[in-house]
């Protein structure tokens, strides 16, 4: 039986999402999904998708499919492309996979997975185990070629790294790259991404966290390397830091109407960046997402302002 206090959370998260959906929709008529080029071929992208780490993992791993399919149905259905996955998101990329091909929208997704079977601490990775990882992500997603496959963390790229050259000439693997989301590892990635054919990067990167502007961003550019970029909201941190606090009304200037769209914005105006794949489970925070790719990005001068108003919140 539905109650009252159900009726009313129904009601409100209807209510959230067809907000937040006509949010985007005057964000649209301000402009277009601004898309970026990936240097290695021009192919041009949607600078917002979707990760699924974190809260998309965890409901992937309950097994809530239709959570799953409606949040992936609002990547599709509103203009976006690239899904970042990995098999050691627990059953994201198994899910995710399944749903893909059930709506028939594959080839519409950019897939984007990585391969890690290295030991912990630097181990070397299993050739045969890696091949075999591998092959689970192409029957997952039913995809061949698969359009990016990444070294996750940074495990033994001399040998994984070179079984997905193996596989990019064998023209299995339209991309390959590299990612790390621990800035003391940033001088690990600088060095491969000086010295190997790589495509991608995938690395973190926020209002609050801009260590990665200082060295990895400028070589990308520098060596034409697309940029994958993971927690644009610091996992939950930024949220804490704003929590119970109102939207400055300058965001307005350049179409952020929440402070996901603030985040989104702050990080997809660097100019390294292709694409910014924040993580959610809820298909309204979808749409809300996919706002921060719409209409116009602060100039630098709006940036420096944006870090500003952040770095003076308290620390979460």
């Amino acid at each position: 039986m539905l109650t009252r206090r159900d009726w009313l959370k129904y009601t409100a998260a209807v209510g959230t999402a067809l907000t937040l959906k006509s949010r985007l929709l005057h964000a649209q008529e301000i402009g277009p999904m601004i898309t970026r080029r990936i240097p290695a071929t021009g192919e041009e992208l949607p600078v917002v998708g979707l990760g699924s780490s974190a809260t998309f993992s965890d409901v992937a791993d309950d097994e809530n499919i239709a959570v799953v399919r409606d949040v992936l149905r609002a990547l599709h259905e509103n203009g976006a492309r690239v899904f970042d996955t990995a098999p050691g998101y627990g059953a994201s990329e198994e899910v995710a996979g399944q749903i893909v091909r059930e709506l028939g929208i594959q080839d519409d997704i950019f897939w984007a997975t990585k391969v890690n079977v290295a030991g912990r601490g630097g181990g070397r990775a299993d050739p045969a185990a890696a091949r075999a990882q591998i092959q689970r992500s192409f029957d997952r997603v039913g995809k061949d070629p698969v359009d990016l496959i990444q070294v996750h963390n940074l495990g033994d790229p001399a040998t994984q790294l070179g079984i997905l050259r193996e596989l990019k000439d064998e023209g299995r693997v339209r991309y390959i790259g590299i990612t790390t989301t621990n800035s003391n590892r940033y001088s690990e990635i600088a060095e491969i991404m000086r010295s190997e054919p790589i495509d991608f990067i995938g690395i973190d990167y926020a209002v609050d966290n801009r260590e990665a502007a200082d060295i990895v961003m400028p070589l990308a550019q520098d060596r034409g390397i697309a940029v994958l970029n993971y927690a644009p909201f610091g996992r939950t941190r930024l949220w804490r830091r704003v929590s119970g606090r109102e939207l400055p009304e300058w965001a307005a200037d350049f179409g952020a109407m929440t402070w996901a769209q603030f985040f989104i914005k702050y990080v997809a105006a660097h100019p390294a960046v292709t694409v910014v794949t924040p993580a959610t489970s809820r298909p309204s925070n979808m749409i809300d997402n996919l706002g921060g790719g719409a209409g116009v990005l602060p100039d630098e001068a709006t940036r420096r302002r944006m870090a500003e108003l952040v770095d003076a919140l308290p620390s979460a």
